[in-house]
C-alpha cells in the first residue's frame, strides 16, 4: 500500500489520550464521565477566564458557561486536537462572546488612561511582585492579548483570527501590556 493511500486518523483519538476514556464516555452523555472529566481541567479553565475577565465571579460564571458548552459539542469531538487543545479553544471562544454580548468591543483605550489605570504605588513589597494582580489591572484589550500570547502561546495571527483585529494590532495590544505591566511592576 503507497503511503498516499493509508487511512488518516488523528493522533490522539479520545480514547487514547491521558483521561481519553472519559472524553469518550462523556461523548456518548456518560454523566459520571463528565464528572470526572470537569474535575480533570476546571481549574486550568477557571484560571484562563480569570486572567482573561479580571474578575473572579465572572470566571466562575464562564467556567460554567464553558462546560455546558462542552457537553452540548462534545459528542462532535473528533479527536483531532488534543482534548485540553480543544477545551481551550472553547474557553476563549465563549470568554470572548461574553465580552462582546455585554458591550465590550476590544478594550482598546487612549494610552494616556490606561497609564492611569495602572498603580501608582503598590502598598507593600509584596504588592510589587503581584503579577496576576498587575495582569487584572491591565485594560481588557491588552490583557486579552497578553493572556493569549505570553500565557498560552497563540501567535499574533491565531489571536488576530479569534478576536477580529489584525495581527499588527495584536502586536501592539502586547506591547501596551508589557509596557503597563513593567511599570506597574516597578513601582
Amino acid at each position: 500500500m503507497s503511503e498516499l493511500s493509508l487511512p488518516t486518523r488523528p493522533l490522539n483519538p479520545p480514547a487514547m489520550a491521558p483521561g481519553g476514556d472519559d472524553v469518550a464516555a462523556a461523548a456518548r452523555g456518560d454523566r459520571r464521565a463528565f464528572e470526572r472529566v470537569y474535575r480533570e481541567h476546571a481549574d486550568r479553565v477557571f484560571a484562563l477566564c480569570v486572567r482573561m475577565l479580571g474578575d473572579r465571579v465572572a470566571a466562575e460564571e464562564a467556567t460554567q458557561d464553558v462546560f455546558v458548552r462542552v457537553w452540548e459539542k462534545l459528542p462532535g469531538f473528533r479527536g483531532d486536537a488534543a482534548f485540553g487543545t480543544w477545551l481551550h479553544r472553547v474557553a476563549v471562544s465563549v470568554v470572548l462572546t461574553r465580552r462582546k454580548s455585554a458591550g465590550i468591543r476590544d478594550g482598546r483605550i487612549a494610552e494616556d488612561d490606561a497609564l492611569e489605570q495602572a498603580p501608582s504605588r503598590p502598598e507593600a513589597v509584596g504588592d510589587r511582585l503581584d503579577l496576576e494582580g498587575a495582569i487584572a489591572a491591565l485594560p481588557r484589550g491588552a490583557r486579552t492579548v497578553f493572556v493569549l500570547h505570553d500565557v498560552q502561546g497563540f501567535t499574533h495571527e491565531e489571536i488576530g483570527e479569534q478576536l477580529g483585529i489584525s495581527p499588527g494590532g495584536s502586536k501592539a495590544q502586547l506591547h501596551r501590556a508589557r509596557m503597563l505591566l513593567r511599570a506597574a511592576l516597578t513601582r
